[in-house]
């Protein structure tokens, strides 16, 4: 014991067997809580890392079975040959697994699938109103049908319509909307040119059935951020004394005859969101020679412009009846035509606009005509004024 007092403080001290016990019981507690921190951090790394899909072990191979999607349909040819570009869906080149974990919670899987058709491929990612600027001057394949007339417009297989497909994007901001549409394009290349150079892309283009080089001036008009409507001759009632050409629509033709005529018309170019009359009144204003024409515009998701020219139109009662997307111009720009003529009818539609809301009006591809809408234009927008394309401003059964 003496020897013990005696020894320097914690030299040369035997350690007791209980005390042993003791650490050795310390750290093998230490190490099972490290091992069992690690566990659970390397299971949370695995649940919140991207790619990991949580299976849940209670879930038998055959249930999962149930949750796996078909994959998409695939994609279509966009012209033939090696260098053809082909555009499918978002999920056309993916196959797409959804798996229920145990707290309810669902884990989509993507894995590639291989592609039916080799080359590059255009992806649409989702049906979406308005176009991928870059694309504009390209139809979307699954919207159009080919028939002996031409390639003719159709509502998509998942319900997205040409109307909103090629439809100009907008602010969405509910204040002072107008849109112009200039008509006429086609007739003349220099007027073609011309208004296609100098008015802002915000200005609707309406392309005439019976022009020339319809699907290159399309084409530029689309690159160029314009919003693109079809112009289709129509009956007067003074016809013979005006005549709109040897394709317009008749009402003493029947039925068969006039939507031979109106595809017709359609099968020049692709990428329009709907119709304008070109004439028109005799035809518009009776109800008989129009159903089958709106019915038809209503089964390919067109909308269809009245120019407003004429009082009788049956127009508005019947495109409410097929559910096809309708306006009327609210004044015609260029009645008298001359620079200073045309900015008083602006400035007039520019009244209504701030009545109403909306307002819309029409004009043709003339120098004049060109020229005043692009001078109001520059100001316009400094007055609260947003031009938009036509298909903003239509009454839409879908959407109304």
């Amino acid at each position: 014991m003496a020897t013990d007092l005696n020894a320097p403080l914690g030299q040369n001290r035997k350690e007791s067997p209980a005390r042993k016990r003791d650490l050795g019981r310390v750290l093998r507690y230490c190490g099972l809580g490290l091992g069992a921190l690690a566990v659970i951090g390397i299971s949370a790394w695995s649940a919140l890392s991207p790619g990991h899909q949580t299976r849940s072990p209670a879930m038998p191979a055959a249930t999962e079975a149930t949750l796996a999607t078909e994959p998409a349909p695939s994609s279509e040819g966009q012209g033939n040959g090696p260098g053809a570009l082909h555009r499918s869906g978002a999920l056309s080149g993916a196959h797409v697994e959804d798996v229920l974990t145990d707290d309810g919670a669902t884990v989509r899987k993507y894995t590639p699938r291989s592609r039916e058709t080799g080359g590059p491929a255009l992806i649409d990612v989702e049906a979406t109103r308005g176009q991928d600027p870059r694309m504009a001057a390209l139809p979307n394949e699954s919207l159009l049908e080919d028939r002996p007339e031409g390639r003719l417009p159709v509502i998509g297989p998942d319900g997205l319509r040409p109307m909103e497909q090629y439809a100009r994007p907008w602010s969405g901001a509910r204040g002072t909307r107008i849109a112009i549409v200039v008509g006429g394009l086609g007739l003349s290349q220099t007027g073609t040119q011309r208004a296609i150079r100098d008015l802002p892309p915000e200005v609707t283009l309406a392309f005439a059935a019976a022009g020339n080089s319809l699907q290159r001036w399309m084409q530029e008009a689309r690159r160029d951020g314009h919003e693109i409507l079809l112009q289709v001759p129509m009956e007067p009632f003074d016809y013979a004394t005006n005549d709109p050409g040897p394709h317009a629509l008749r009402v003493s033709s029947d039925a068969g005859k006039n939507l031979a005529e109106l595809h017709r018309s359609m099968g020049q170019i692709t990428n329009y969101t709907g119709v304008m009359n070109y004439l028109g009144g005799r035809f518009l204003s009776n109800a008989d020679a129009l159903e089958p024409v709106m019915r038809d515009l209503g089964k390919r998701g067109l909308l269809f412009l009245d120019d407003g020219t004429s009082a009788q139109s049956l127009s508005g009662t019947l495109a409410g009846a097929f559910e096809v997307p309708h306006g009327f111009a609210d004044l015609v720009l260029d009645g008298e035509l001359s620079r200073n003529a045309v900015l008083r009818r602006l400035d007039e539609l520019e009244r209504i606009a701030r009545r109403n809301g909306t307002a819309i009006g029409v004009a043709s591809a003339f120098d004049e005509s060109v020229a005043a809408i692009a001078e109001w234009f520059e100001e316009a927008g400094g007055r609260g004024i947003e031009v938009v394309g036509v298909a903003a401003l239509v009454k839409d059964p879908k959407q109304n």
